[in-house]
């Protein structure tokens, strides 16, 4: 009745779990219902409130900032994980001399907030508004991304590694060979949530003026013309990203899934060895 990390739950548990997760239920549907009411209430699901979005030229400054969001998230994302691998590969290092200097611009950049470092780059350095952007989230997400980096290569058994040094490999091959694969499966879904996060983050670019989908969304729900459409076009911004984390989220399932079904545990090796021998008789 007990599993590694908690005691599986009882009847009586699972009774109070049941009764607490439809409560909950019924409080969430309460307070959507609630939010819909005040909604309708207030004239939001007329049609002069969402003819906005009919208009050709609306659609394509839409679309335009979509393409910039997923632009500046292409690149910031390339370099975020390029920023993270260099600087976990860093810190992991034997080497004092290079372990230090990287520990400290590590924890610099990530106590630094992401709007400040946008603020340095394009106030403080004179670069253009995508490069900011692609800059700051760069900087902020690539040392979270190497934090996580070099723990999901210390959370490897030490077992691994000696084994392999036994063997006779230098550390970059017990690196590239033994601890990578192994570590890059548990870190897969904080890597993909990180990116989850530069993603919504390219948002902060609004400020600076990059147009994105948030620029656009201020834009657009200003309009007086348009009788200032705010709420729907939140709505609508909101409904995109979140597709867009969808997204991200099934290509990490998806990877996931791919890499599990690629390297198969010893466990799984040995006990299809010793089914062919026993069907084979011996």
């Amino acid at each position: 009745m007990t599993a590694t990390l908690y005691d599986v739950p009882g009847p009586r548990a699972r009774a109070t779990n049941r009764i607490l997760a439809i409560v909950g239920t019924l409080l969430i549907v309460g307070i959507l219902g609630f939010v819909v009411l005040r909604f309708a209430e207030s004239g939001l699901f007329t049609y002069e409130q969402w003819d906005w979005i009919t208009y050709e030229l609306i659609q394509i400054s839409l679309l335009n900032a979509l393409l910039a969001t997923l632009r500046a998230f292409a690149v910031g994302a390339v370099l975020a994980l390029l920023f993270g691998a260099v600087f976990a590969a860093a810190r992991l290092s034997d080497h004092a001399w290079v372990r230090a200097p990287a520990a400290a611009i590590v924890e610099f950049f990530r106590a630094v907030p992401l709007l400040i470092l946008i603020f340095i780059a394009f106030y403080g350095l004179r670069i253009d508004l995508f490069w900011s952007v692609v800059i700051g989230l760069t900087l902020y997400n690539g040392s979270v991304l190497a934090e996580v980096f070099r723990a999901g290569v210390n959370a490897v058994p030490k077992g691994q590694s000696e084994a392999a040094y036994a063997l006779g490999m230098r550390k970059t091959q017990v690196m590239v060979t033994v601890l990578l694969p192994q570590a890059l499966r548990s870190m897969l879904p904080t890597v993909i949530s990180q990116l989850v996060v530069l993603l919504k983050d390219t948002a902060l670019g609004f400020i600076i003026g990059y147009q994105e989908l948030l620029f656009q969304a201020r834009q657009i729900g200003s309009q007086i013309q348009l009788d200032a459409p705010i709420i729907p076009v939140a709505i609508v911004i909101a409904a995109i990203y979140i597709g867009l984390c969808l997204v991200l989220s099934a290509l990490a399932n998806y990877a996931e899934r791919r890499s599990r079904r690629r390297v198969a545990s010893p466990a799984e090796s040995e006990k299809r060895a010793l089914d062919e021998v026993t069907r084979t008789g011996g």
